[in-house]
């Protein structure tokens, strides 16, 4: 298994592992749409020996009360049914993480599974008087700083693109 950047050959693969994954064209319509406009600011995929696209994870940008704070969102995370519980999430998730941190970012935040994401260090973002603009999602709403300034006097909404508000 490699895990690497997302380069164009892999959009074809990207877009049908995220079909699988969430059974659905929701995320992989966003992926195209956040791609169109230039807004993924990181896309991780592992791909197998043969170089099919295996796993994925992207982090775009995120505001904070209107403020480009050099934050950013994970989403979506998926990997291939075939490959679950071998790692491959977890190894995407911290590679970004590192890669996000050499390159100057001050936090991630993710709405997902608070248990699967406590393990890679996040928290949640309500501790911190954040949250997102979707109803009943706090315990969801997680953060994972990266600067150790990321959330000094910091605090309300945190807004992704509009492309997430269009699922």
């Amino acid at each position: 298994m490699l895990i690497r950047v997302e380069i164009p050959i892999d959009a074809p693969g990207i877009d049908a592992l995220l079909r699988r994954a969430f059974k659905g064209d929701a995320e992989a319509e966003l992926i195209q749409r956040l791609r169109e406009d230039g807004q993924i600011t990181l896309g991780l995929v592992a791909t197998d020996d043969e170089g099919q696209v295996i796993g994925y994870v992207a982090f775009s940008p995120v505001s904070v009360e209107g403020e480009d704070l050099q934050w950013v969102g994970l989403a979506p995370l998926a990997v291939d049914d075939a490959r679950r519980g071998q790692g491959i999430g977890r190894n995407l998730v911290y590679e970004g993480l590192d890669a996000l941190n050499e390159f100057g970012y001050a936090a991630v935040v993710t709405l997902g599974d608070p248990q699967l994401y406590g393990r890679f260090g996040f928290e949640p973002a309500s501790r911190y008087g954040l949250r997102c603009r979707w109803p009943d999602t706090a315990a969801y709403f997680l953060i994972h700083k990266l600067a150790d300034d990321a959330l000094n006097g910091v605090g309300g909404l945190v807004e992704y693109s509009d492309h997430f508000n269009h699922f």
